[in-house]
């Protein structure tokens, strides 16, 4: 019997995923086009975007890329609105896309706490407000909201950041009030720090991770595959009772 491949799959599958140029969006990206599905890829890294059409022609699947600046309000939905033009519906949607600006508040800009809010926070209501329509018509969707820990727990010189991701844990919440009943799951993932090039870049120095590690039971860090992985099984039909869940992948971080 292999029912259980079914219940995993994602295969023929239309998915949004945006931050898709690089990071954990690229990964995301990669692993659906691997799992089976249609991508449409939403970044500003043109290279980016194009790097990931050699792992669509090698699974045999669509890729659209859109290039968008989600930072303004036209953005998020003149490309949510082009994949749903180009696939006449979308079946899950992956709101990764992300910005940070770590510094104390006193030396937070107001220009980068708005731009940190715009992205991280306005571009997914928008991005989910313009293609859950076409869920609720077809009774059925998914929605991942990549999150952050710091959207659970503090950390220092990150307040426009967690306070964004926060909301983010909160809109996740407020979507899946108004539309589980259309039988669409909405859940977010809080990663603690992931292993991008960026993030090998800010987070490999000792003095800089030691405290972090410390604290973390596991003792390192997540790998961008680790966090495209939940977000595949959450976009599966195996995860259907999962709704308005804060998925926390974080090596017991918050546990403690």
């Amino acid at each position: 019997m292999n029912e259980w491949h079914e219940r995993f799959s994602i295969a023929g599958k239309h998915a949004l995923v945006t931050g898709a140029s690089k990071g954990i969006g690229a990964e995301v990206a990669r692993v659906f086009l691997d799992a089976g599905a249609d991508v449409a890829a939403v970044g500003r890294d043109r290279a980016g975007l194009a790097a990931l059409e050699e792992d669509a022609a090698s699974a045999g699947r669509d890729l659209f890329c859109i290039e968008a600046d989600l930072a303004d309000t036209e953005g998020p939905v003149s490309a949510a609105q082009a994949a749903l033009d180009h696939f006449g519906t979308i079946d899950i949607l992956v709101n990764c896309a992300g910005v940070a600006h770590v510094a104390p508040i006193f030396d937070l800009s107001v220009e980068d706490w708005n731009t940190t809010m715009n992205v991280n926070l306005r571009a997914p209501f928008l991005i989910a407000r313009t293609v859950a329509p076409a869920m609720i018509a077809q009774r059925r969707g998914k929605i991942v909201n990549v999150s952050s820990q710091t959207g659970v727990v503090a950390l220092e010189d990150h307040a426009a950041y967690a306070s964004s991701k926060a909301a983010l844990n909160a809109l996740t919440k407020s979507m899946t009030a108004e539309w589980a009943r259309h039988n669409i799951q909405i859940n977010a993932i809080c990663p603690t720090v992931v292993m991008t090039p960026m993030g090998r870049r800010v987070w490999s120095p000792p003095e800089k991770s030691g405290p972090m590690l410390a604290r973390t039971p596991a003792g390192r860090f997540g790998e961008p595959v680790e966090i495209a992985d939940c977000a595949l099984y959450l976009s599966s039909p195996a995860s259907d009772l999962i709704n308005g869940a804060l998925i926390m992948i974080e090596g017991g971080y918050t546990s403690l």
